[in-house]
């Protein structure tokens, strides 16, 4: 077992009507607040006017339109020329983990005096962030439990993962039913990405029992309750399941004491989202099957059979090559099940810029650290087998 040096202290107020509490939780941090959100779905399921009646008495600055993998330039920026010139005392960050991402890289940015951009590419340590808070409608990444965030900047084609511990939310405010309008592809998406945040903790060179029973049974929740949420949307049962899991998906406690397995197919997914702007969870479920197969070998195959038996109920009578190959089969076929599209050129991919992703992946992305070490070569094999 690893050392580790852990800490969570973002209070979690989860279920129905959680956000009652919302007033007295934003009291505590100020009375200028950035209110910030994506695309105005929030409007549409009646969130946006609950905020803005618990909040009456606050000065609310807005900032939506942040979009899916959120961008550098406009939203982080003018987030924090907001911040700045109405001197924000808190983010209250409300739908999505995009929104929530952006909303962290503001945070340290309305702290900072150079460009936001130091700090995101670890020029610089943040050395203060403003407090933040959100409400999620989209059960997915697990930012609301974790302390970091991904930022893409268009115009170098970097996607980069930020993390800094003054960005953990002050509280994240948990309610089933603001997923219930969430959409068949974004909800499918959102399994993916909590079951690769699941999946890339699982295959370690060193983990616990304890470790891999929790990632076990997250995957195998996943499975069946984004089943249920697809097949009846107001299942209030299954989205409270479904959420809860994406939750611990990305905090580490699934991973305790574990080695880092360097998060190979989250490296090599954003370069996708990054030049193509795809949605990060589908970019995962396409890249995920054929990375495992890549690494399935002698030195592997104890994690993919278990993997399999546990994860899947596989016959362990079975030879131990066949439970490796069925378990890698298995992964492909639910993601395929949900309706995901299960290629690259599906989602608008092709050979085109194939080799100079590889190349951008293999100089930033640190994959000859990971569990299975992944060169040049073999990040291109991966991607040529996703076509």
């Amino acid at each position: 077992m690893q050392n580790f040096d852990y800490m969570t202290p973002t209070r979690l107020i989860f279920g129905e009507n959680a956000i009652a509490k919302l007033h007295d939780v934003m009291a505590g941090l100020g009375r200028r607040v950035l209110l910030t959100y994506g695309g105005g779905s929030i409007k549409k399921i009646g969130l946006y006017d609950r905020v803005k009646e618990l909040l009456n008495d606050f000065e609310i600055t807005e900032l939506p339109g942040i979009q899916p993998n959120p961008k550098y330039d406009p939203s982080v920026l003018e987030g924090v020329r907001l911040c700045k010139e109405n001197n924000i005392d808190a983010i209250l960050s409300v739908g999505g983990g995009s929104v929530l991402d952006c909303s962290k890289a503001i945070a340290a940015g309305a702290k900072y005096d150079g460009d936001p951009w130091d700090l995101i590419t670890y020029k610089v340590k943040a050395k203060a962030a403003l407090p933040i808070v959100d409400i999620l409608t989209l059960a997915a990444t697990g930012s609301e439990y974790d302390c970091g965030g991904v930022i893409s900047r268009t115009d170098t084609n970097d996607k980069i993962g930020y993390v800094d511990p003054l960005l953990f939310p002050v509280a994240s405010f948990l309610d089933p039913r603001y997923t219930f309008t969430v959409s068949r592809k974004q909800t499918a998406a959102g399994c993916a990405d909590a079951m690769n945040h699941t999946i890339e903790q699982y295959f370690c060179e060193d983990s616990t029992l304890l470790n891999d029973g929790f990632c076990e049974s997250m995957l195998r929740s996943l499975m069946v309750n984004t089943r249920k949420c697809l097949e009846n949307p107001e299942d209030y049962t299954a989205r409270a399941e479904m959420m809860l899991c994406c939750t611990y998906g990305c905090n580490g406690i699934l991973s305790l004491g574990s080695s880092d397995s360097g998060w190979p197919c989250h490296g090599i997914e954003h370069a996708l989202s990054a030049y193509y702007d795809i949605t990060h969870g589908e970019g995962l479920a396409i890249i995920t099957p054929r990375w495992m197969q890549h690494i399935l070998n002698e030195h592997t195959l104890d994690r993919f059979v278990k993997y399999g038996i546990n994860v899947f109920g596989i016959d362990a009578s079975l030879p131990e090559q066949e439970i490796a190959r069925k378990a890698i089969d298995a992964t492909y076929a639910f993601f395929e099940s949900i309706g995901i599209p299960m290629h690259l050129r599906e989602v608008g991919i092709g050979e085109e810029r194939l080799d100079e992703m590889v190349h951008h992946i293999a100089v930033n992305e640190g994959l000859e650290n990971a569990y299975v070490p992944l060169t040049e070569k073999d990040i291109k094999e991966i991607l040529v087998a996703s076509l």
